[in-house]
C-alpha cells in the first residue's frame, strides 16, 4: 500500500495539469501519436465507414482535444463526405474549456457535432446505462487514460461493448517495457494508489485480452523523455517532472529519503534511461492495441 502521506497527483488538478505539461514539452508523446496518426491510424479507420453516411465517436479521456482533432482529421479524410457525433468524456474542467477553445479557433469542423461530458470515464458509463442508450459507436479511442479507473478490464469490456459491427477501439498506454513499466513493477506499492489503477501497462492490458480470448492488434510508439532537471535537487521543474513520473503529490518533500533515492537511482538504471551528452533519457515508449467488436 502507498505510503499514506503520500498525496495522488490527481488529487491537486492544476498541479497535475502543470506537471502534464511540461511532461510533454520535455518529452516526443506528441510527436510518436502524430506520427502513429499519420502513417498507421488511416489503415485502422478504412474499415469502419462501410458506406456509412454518419459515423458516431467517443474520446474517452480527451484532454485539450489535439490529438482528437487531428484523428477526426483523417476520419474525415477517409469518408469526406459523412457527418460526426464525437462525444468528448474529460472529467477536468479546465481540458474541456480547453478543447472547446480549440474547436472555436479551427476552421472546418462543421461536419462534427460535439458533446461535451464533463466527467469520469465511470459517470460517463453509469449515465449511458441509466439512459438505456442503444447507440454504437464506430470509432471509441482511450488515450493514456486507463491509469484512472479503478478496473481497467471492467472499463475496456464497457466500451467494446459499445462498438458498431466493423467499430474499432483504440487504447494507448505506456509499453510494459518502458522506463514506466520498471519503475511501476519495482515501487507499485510504494507509490501507486489502490482506488485507481496508476502502474497499469499495455502488458497488463494484452495479459487481461489474452485472457478472455479477445484479439488485439498492437503497435509500439517509440518515444522518450528528458528528465535531466530531476537529478537537481531543488528544480522546480524537476520536482513537477518527478510528480508526474511517481504520480505523487510534491513527490520530492513528502517522499522518505530512502523511497527518494531509489527512485532517482531507478530512474538512472539502464533499464530505464539511457545518459548521453550530460543528459539523463527515459524509455516513454507507448504502445497501441486495437480491439474490434466483440464477436
Amino acid at each position: 500500500m502507498a505510503s499514506s502521506s503520500l498525496r495522488s497527483l490527481v488529487h491537486d488538478d492544476s498541479r497535475y495539469q502543470r506537471s502534464f505539461q511540461l511532461f510533454l514539452e520535455r518529452s516526443s508523446e506528441h510527436q510518436c501519436m502524430r506520427d502513429f496518426i499519420n502513417n498507421v491510424l488511416p489503415d485502422i479507420l478504412a474499415s469502419i465507414g462501410d458506406g456509412k453516411s454518419h459515423l458516431n465517436v467517443i474520446g474517452v479521456g480527451s484532454g485539450a482535444g489535439e490529438i482528437d482533432l487531428e484523428m477526426l482529421s483523417k476520419l474525415h479524410l477517409k469518408y469526406p463526405g459523412a457527418t460526426v457525433d464525437n462525444e468528448v468524456v474529460e472529467p477536468s474542467k479546465q481540458q474541456l474549456h480547453n478543447y472547446k477553445v480549440l474547436v472555436g479557433q479551427t476552421p472546418g469542423l462543421d461536419y462534427i457535432n460535439f458533446t461535451w461530458n464533463c466527467m469520469t470515464s465511470s459517470e460517463f458509463e453509469q449515465n449511458w446505462k441509466e439512459k438505456k442508450m442503444t447507440k454504437k459507436a464506430d470509432f471509441i479511442h482511450m488515450i493514456q487514460m486507463l491509469y484512472y479507473v479503478k478496473d481497467p478490464g471492467a472499463t475496456i469490456s464497457f466500451f467494446q461493448s459499445l462498438l458498431d459491427k466493423n467499430g474499432k477501439l483504440l487504447i494507448i498506454l505506456v509499453s510494459g517495457d518502458s522506463g514506466w513499466g520498471k519503475l511501476w513493477r519495482t515501487y507499485r506499492n510504494d507509490l501507486c494508489h489502490t482506488e485507481i489503477s496508476q502502474c497499469v501497462t499495455t502488458g497488463d492490458i494484452k495479459s487481461f485480452l489474452e485472457s478472455r480470448g479477445v484479439r488485439y492488434q498492437n503497435y509500439v510508439l517509440p518515444s522518450q523523455m528528458d528528465i535531466t532537471e530531476c537529478f537537481s535537487e531543488g528544480d522546480e521543474k524537476g520536482e513537477l517532472l518527478l510528480d508526474f513520473l511517481t504520480e505523487v503529490q510534491d513527490f520530492s518533500k513528502m517522499a522518505s529519503a530512502e523511497l527518494k533515492a531509489g527512485v532517482l537511482n531507478l530512474l538512472r538504471d539502464p533499464d530505464c534511461s539511457v545518459e548521453s551528452d550530460g543528459k539523463v533519457i527515459f524509455n516513454n515508449n507507448l504502445e497501441v492495441i486495437v480491439i474490434n467488436q466483440l464477436t
